[in-house]
């Protein structure tokens, strides 16, 4: 697939979405980033670390995050935006699931917009990436974390988003699913999509993973947000193995290591084996 002007293969690499969060209360980087010259500053070392794709995020999703309007999303990140495309050749994803905060950050040059709630929050919001030809990241979500069949209920879920998006006119190449692991699931659900990732494969996909330092590693190993990069890599590891083509990160230098080993082994061992 295209993002931006770069090609991804899907079926064969493992690549990083470096996380850039222009919040003052994002649970793991708040306020880190908040100035332009900071988010320049953080994006260009992410890009030297390996970083694929930059995903700029205006409002925390965090666990009773704080809305914030469309204007005050749209301050923090257009800014942003500007400066990362005048000065780096890099695809640039924006975290938002407000259909106006979409289309500025798509007129000032964003090529990919990730929804967290799959485009089930905001009805304007396929229209808006279907009229600038963008791809989309569609993450699994609900109100509450109440099921009848997990995880078959999560891949009706993700199937009831990508039919939104191709009812909009939104080719299945600029589409990539996100099973929203800290989204209105439990704790043993978290670990149960992580585990049944390559169930997936039936909506014939791309799929994001985005697990980077989240409560299901801090409960797994008793460990503060500060200290979750190995719990990161080895949910990624197993992500990737069982068919996640997108890590969405922090930590870029050790979790870009960890897929690139990962990607020789699994990838390119299953190429070579479909030769012989």
């Amino acid at each position: 697939m295209i993002i931006g002007n770069k090609n991804f293969d899907t079926k064969n690499k493992i690549y990083i979405m470096g996380i850039l969060n222009v919040t003052p209360d994002s649970f793991s980087d708040g306020g880190s980033f908040e100035s332009v010259d900071a988010a320049l500053s953080r994006c260009e070392k992410m890009l030297d670390e390996g970083a694929d794709i930059i995903d700029i995020g205006g409002e925390s999703t965090r666990p009773g995050y704080t809305h914030i309007s469309s204007e005050e999303e749209k301050r923090r990140i257009i800014p942003v935006i500007n400066a990362i495309k005048k000065r780096f050749d890099v695809p640039v994803s924006v975290d938002t699931y407000k259909a106006a905060t979409a289309e500025a950050a798509l007129s000032e040059g964003a090529d990919m917009i990730n929804d967290i709630w799959g485009f089930k929050y905001d009805g304007a919001m396929a229209a808006v990436c279907k009229s600038y030809n963008a791809c989309c990241c569609l993450s699994h979500n609900r109100k509450e974390p109440v099921y009848r069949d997990f995880p078959n209920d999560v891949i009706s879920d993700l199937a009831e988003s990508v039919s939104i998006a191709e009812a909009a006119g939104i080719p299945r190449d600029k589409i990539i699913i996100d099973p929203g692991v800290g989204f209105a699931k439990t704790y043993e659900q978290n670990l149960e999509i992580l585990r049944e990732l390559g169930r997936l494969s039936v909506l014939g996909l791309p799929v994001l993973l985005g697990v980077s330092r989240k409560s299901v590693i801090g409960l797994t190993l008793g460990l503060p947000v500060s200290q979750r990069v190995e719990g990161t890599i080895a949910a990624g590891v197993i992500g990737a193995v069982n068919g996640a083509s997108f890590l969405r990160v922090h930590d870029i230098k050790e979790n870009k290591r960890a897929a690139l080993m990962t990607e020789a082994i699994v990838k390119n061992g299953l190429d070579k084996n479909n030769r012989h």
